[in-house]
């Protein structure tokens, strides 16, 4: 049995550029690593099958998971088939990449599991067919994400802060946050990573410059979010900002006992999750 954990990231800013001729975005983003994790593992079985401890997924074709299975078994021609099993951490449309990680982590673990002579470029191909973010979970580290979001380049970013993500149990979807966006001419491409990396230790120049597309949009719908991100402010956050298309909101802390204090003062919203300094994989 092979065992892997698949963890969650946030966006350090969203920028929506255009919408192409293909129906899909072009976006860039910052993706980032933060220490919440699902964990999947992998046996030998005759058939593919999911067993998860989530009641919101089903197990089914329609399973991120199994459609991983299934597409690289099929572009491979593995013989015999996988027995997964999900215990779930990272909330369900939360803008976490819950998902995605999760079909990333299934490709690497049946590559393993199978025992397949695959090249990590053609991984990177099959896992975007799968979804936009899937491709950034096949490697470890932070990266600039643009196209879709499978172009990517990574680079090192130390956090010097203590990450509070908070998921107001409200489900997001992405599709529908896509839709309700109206890009009435291209948005000039600014430079995101520089702007992050200048400005890491200045938060005014973050909070100018690291914008997020969708939170107009998402927090409209659901205006206790901004409340959120308020109450982060209020609590000495650096920064704040929704990841992804929501729903989750994180700020950055300089001081353990101000991340703390703010995961305590929210405790009654939803679920909330610490990630310490410095962390990456």
């Amino acid at each position: 049995m092979i065992t892997l954990r698949a963890y969650a990231k946030i966006n350090l800013g969203l920028r929506i550029l255009r919408k192409r001729d293909d129906g899909y975005h072009d976006i860039k983003t910052i993706l980032h690593r933060i220490d919440i994790y699902d964990e999947l593992s992998f046996a030998k079985s005759e058939k593919i099958s999911l067993e998860s401890d989530s009641p919101e997924l089903t197990s089914g074709e329609e399973n991120l998971c199994i459609r991983a299975a299934r597409l690289l078994n099929t572009h491979t021609g593995a013989k015999g088939g996988a027995a997964i099993t999900l215990r779930k951490q990272i909330p369900v449309g939360a803008g976490l990449g819950g998902g995605s990680s999760d079909a990333a982590a299934t490709l690497l673990g049946l590559t393993e599991l199978w025992g397949l002579d695959i090249k990590r470029e053609e991984l990177h191909r099959l896992s975007s067919q799968l979804g936009s973010d899937v491709p950034y979970f096949l490697r470890n580290g932070t990266a600039c994400a643009t196209g879709r979001g499978e172009i990517l380049e990574y680079f090192p970013l130390n956090l010097p802060y203590w990450i509070v993500v908070m998921y107001p149990n409200i489900h997001v979807s992405t599709a529908w946050a896509y839709q309700q966006v109206r890009v009435e001419k291209p948005e000039r491409s600014d430079n995101l990573r520089n702007n992050l990396v200048d400005n890491l230790t200045d938060g005014t120049n973050l909070r100018e410059l690291i914008r997020n597309d969708f939170e107009p949009i998402v927090f409209r719908a659901h205006p206790e979010l901004t409340e959120i991100k308020q109450t982060y402010y209020e609590h000495g956050a650096l920064f704040a900002q929704m990841s992804g298309s929501g729903s989750s909101v994180y700020g950055l802390f300089e001081s353990e006992k101000e991340a703390r204090s703010v995961c305590e003062q929210m405790s009654g919203h939803g679920k909330s999750f610490l990630t310490r300094p410095g962390f990456s994989l």
